[in-house]
């Protein structure tokens, strides 16, 4: 029972996915703090905030009405999304990536490439010639101007 359960917390996915959940939610914070105090203070250099305190472009819409497209809360989400993704695969992914290969290795199992397949119309070629080989290749199928019965009344 310990044996599988070592084995089950040893694959590469689970490890991947605990860390990515608790290193995420860490950076997570940071990240959104910088971007609060970075970029947001940036876009409201170019777009005066409205009432509710969002920064974008403002229209006004149909009825005579302001829209504003609060773009600070998307770029941070878009940045704070980035970076987390970056800093999880530079400092977990890519390590145990590595750690997984040279275990491999030790191992002496080689990952091989995959064959590539042969298309279709290799198949068909490789089979004409199989046939003339063998000396029996079907004649080239001539067309033949087949009629439909005519309707006997």
């Amino acid at each position: 029972m310990i044996k599988g359960f070592k084995d089950f917390i040893m694959r590469g996915n689970v490890i991947d996915l605990a860390v990515a959940v608790v290193i995420g939610a860490a950076f997570g914070a940071v990240v959104t703090a910088i971007v609060d105090s970075l970029i947001t203070p940036l876009i409201g250099l170019f777009y005066v905030p409205n009432d509710d305190g969002e920064s974008g472009p403002t229209l006004i819409g149909i009825y005579g009405q302001k829209v504003t497209f609060p773009l600070s809360g998307l770029i941070t989400a878009i940045i704070s999304f980035l970076a987390i993704a970056l800093v999880v695969y530079l400092v977990f992914v890519m390590p145990m990536n590595k750690w997984k290969e040279r275990q491999a290795a030790r191992a002496g199992v080689v990952e091989e490439p995959e064959a590539k397949l042969p298309t279709e119309a290799e198949l068909l070629v490789q089979i004409r010639d199989l046939l003339e080989q063998q000396g029996s290749a079907p004649a080239p199928a001539t067309r033949r101007s087949v009629e439909p019965p005519s309707p006997s009344i």
